[in-house]
């Protein structure tokens, strides 16, 4: 799962994937996976506070998509959430880089193929 985080300017913030990783080298909406007996918004809430230092609180978190997406070597079934509050000012904690990212910037940013349907989507309803 995964977090469309907005500020106050209606940006959003994007993390970009450590070259090692899946995917790697791109920017992605920040989350992570549910651990066992965690629900979704416990787990997204859980991941955005290990990885960028906030605090979102489960009913901050609105489902927005969910998608499911076949790679030639892995196949995801990825839920997004938007948030449009939480406390703290977000780091990169893993030593992810971090942009808040307005409309007009986001096409400059190279997404893995599962989150480009999502970013379309929020560009048809922008500001989120």
């Amino acid at each position: 799962m995964a977090g469309i985080i907005t500020d106050r300017q209606g940006r959003i913030l994007l993390a970009k994937r450590a070259d090692h990783q899946h995917q790697g080298g791109k920017w992605e909406f920040p989350g992570g996976k549910i651990e066992a007996n965690e629900e979704p918004k416990q787990a997204l809430c859980r991941e955005l506070h290990e990885e960028l230092s906030i605090k979102v609180l489960p009913d901050a978190c609105h489902l927005f998509r969910q998608v499911q997406f076949d790679y030639p070597d892995k196949q995801v079934n990825l839920k997004f959430y938007l948030i449009k509050q939480f406390f703290g000012m977000p780091a990169g904690m893993e030593g992810q880089p971090l942009q808040w990212v307005a409309k007009e910037q986001a096409l400059e940013f190279e997404l893995p193929k599962a989150n480009k349907p999502v970013m379309d989507a929020l560009f048809a309803n922008w500001p989120t």
